[in-house]
């Protein structure tokens, strides 16, 4: 099991340098927005970047599954199944802002076993397999082992999806209980909880591309990564990365 996790994170990595590069031919130059059914935003880089990846992985393994936010699922019934995201944090990318990642996620079997994370315009790619553990460019990474919420960072997208989606309260007081508070948010923010540059990460909703690379890569570099209610899932709709040491008051806030 480990070789085919590792024979499938080198090729996530690779994948998603391809289709993250590709984004970079437009970030901060000439491109196409548009807005679907939900109103939120898509550029033709998004479709750009998802179409690369998946002629690359049907080309290397036609036997895999694919379920993409732009262009949908095929063969989702597969044993493994990759889950893409091409530009995660359109709203960034659209405004120049460098914190837009490329997410890859991969299940065996239903199960999140290999996730990257990959920020172009940074130059930044995190990546991780179950067992192999995490890396931010090519070195192991790991959480921070803050253990007091008056020494923490908070990270969040934005301030009024607490609001819309019930969490209003316990958003309140954790800003309250916190050091600091930054909205570097979107799939970067989960990187920065990975990689030791940040305590708590929260998303009062994402799909499930939004969240398919980041369990493996925040539980192989040490910390939870959970809903709000502690299920450790990537199909909840909402999600809590950290360390195992502040999980339980953070939970208990959101409880």
């Amino acid at each position: 099991m480990k070789s085919l996790l590792a024979e499938l994170r080198k090729a996530a990595v690779e994948l998603a340098g391809i289709g993250g590069d590709a984004t970079l031919n437009h970030f901060k130059k000439t491109f196409q927005v548009e807005f679907k059914e939900d109103d939120s935003p898509v550029t033709n880089a998004d479709k750009e970047a998802e179409r690369l990846i998946r002629e690359q992985i049907n080309k290397r393994f036609p036997s895999h599954g694919i379920i993409g936010e732009e262009y949908g699922s095929e063969n989702e019934d597969a044993e493994v199944v990759w889950i893409l995201d091409p530009i995660d944090g359109t709203k960034s990318f659209i405004h120049g802002v460098p914190f837009y990642t490329t997410l890859i996620g991969i299940t065996v079997n239903k199960t999140p076993s290999v996730g990257v994370i990959y920020a172009p315009a940074l130059g930044e790619m995190v990546s991780a397999a179950v067992g192999l553990g995490c890396e931010l460019n090519g070195k192991a990474c790991r959480v921070r082992k803050c253990d007091d919420l008056g020494k923490a960072t908070f990270l969040s997208t934005d301030v009024t999806s607490f609001e819309q989606y019930g969490y209003s309260e316990p958003y309140e007081e954790l800003l309250e209980l916190t050091r600091i508070h930054r909205t570097w948010g979107d799939a970067y923010g989960h990187m920065m909880v990975a990689t030791g540059r940040a305590d708590i990460m929260i998303d009062p909703i994402l799909n499930i591309w939004d969240a398919a690379a980041l369990l493996p890569i925040v539980t192989e570099a040490g910390g939870s990564y959970t809903d709000l209610a502690g299920k450790k899932s990537i199909e909840s709709g909402n999600a809590l990365s950290t360390n195992k040491i502040l999980l339980p008051q953070l939970l208990s806030i959101f409880g």
